[in-house]
């Protein structure tokens, strides 16, 4: 058997550090999935009818509890959005204006594309079966450092290892979380659907983030926005189901087209081609996202 000269040197390394290198090199693996992603707490921001039934119903990297009238979500023809916002608590998060903005209206903006699969969404004015409304309950800012460093991380391995297929993690530091609370309401304000959420960026996916405090709020804004109104669109929980494609006729407002109905207009085009380079290029979301249409 013959080794290349790489192949030799891996060879005396394994012999000179033996078994002790070997469980070391193991729990820096262990200690480095640990601490690989963020942790969200499940806050309880009150702005629930009830939160007695609300049951456990995790997802791979997310933590949820869920409530669910099966068959009364799944009747309702119509729905519509109140805008998102910020509990009291997680009002003391230093983010600016623009930036709360942008990741209240992340959620808005998910929630309506993914109700849209087979709900006919109205204005917030118009009567509903069922009304959505979420609560930002907690947020963790992002280092705009520590993804400063990942994405130069990524761009050496990309000059110095050109067309090597090997992933460069996010420096774990400084990750970025989001939790919110939401529910589906119907005429007399019963609660018909709950969810209590929280996620934590991670460090092994979703590339090297954004430098922008808000950030990973913003992407995980999105994510909840998915796993809520797909539990609506379902009459299921989001979470350990196989992985569906979305429907044809939402691929053009994802890439930046009209929303299927006026009303989701109001929270904005999504980004488009522009978001994908931007996030590709660790660009603040404001650089990119327009935000909510201004009266």
């Amino acid at each position: 058997m013959s080794f290349d000269r790489r192949g030799r040197q891996v060879q005396r390394f394994a012999r000179r550090t033996g078994k002790s290198g070997f469980k070391s090199c193991v729990s820096l693996a262990a200690a480095s999935l640990l601490s690989a992603c963020a942790t969200a707490p499940l806050e309880q921001a009150g702005s629930l009818r009830s939160y007695e039934n609300l049951k456990p119903s995790d997802g791979v990297v997310t933590r949820s509890l869920l409530n669910l009238n099966k068959d009364d979500v799944l009747a309702a023809k119509t729905v519509k959005i109140i805008p998102t916002s910020f509990s009291a608590a997680a009002a003391s998060v230093p983010f600016t204006a623009t930036q709360r903005r942008l990741v209240t209206n992340a959620v808005d903006r998910s929630l309506c594309a993914g109700l849209s699969h087979r709900f006919e969404v109205v204005d917030s004015s118009q009567p509903a079966d069922l009304t959505v409304q979420a609560v930002i309950t907690h947020v963790t800012p992002t280092d705009k450092a520590a993804v400063g460093l990942s994405k130069g991380a990524s761009i050496a391995k990309t000059i110095f290892l050109p067309g090597v297929p090997v992933p460069i993690p996010r420096v774990p530091v400084g990750l970025g979380s989001l939790s919110l609370e939401a529910e589906a309401r119907n005429h007399s304000g019963d609660q018909k659907a709950a969810m209590v959420w929280g996620r934590g960026a991670s460090a092994l996916f979703g590339g090297s983030g954004r430098m922008s405090e808000e950030g990973d709020a913003y992407t995980l804004a999105a994510a909840f926005g998915e796993d809520f109104s797909k539990m609506l669109v379902t009459g299921s929980t989001p979470f350990g189901g196989s992985p569906t494609l979305p429907p044809a006729e939402s691929l053009g407002p994802l890439f930046g087209g009209k929303h299927k109905y006026p009303a989701c207009e109001a929270f904005g085009r999504f980004p488009g081609l522009a978001g994908v380079l931007g996030d590709q290029m660790a660009l603040p979301p404001e650089w990119t996202d327009k935000g909510p249409v201004t009266p």
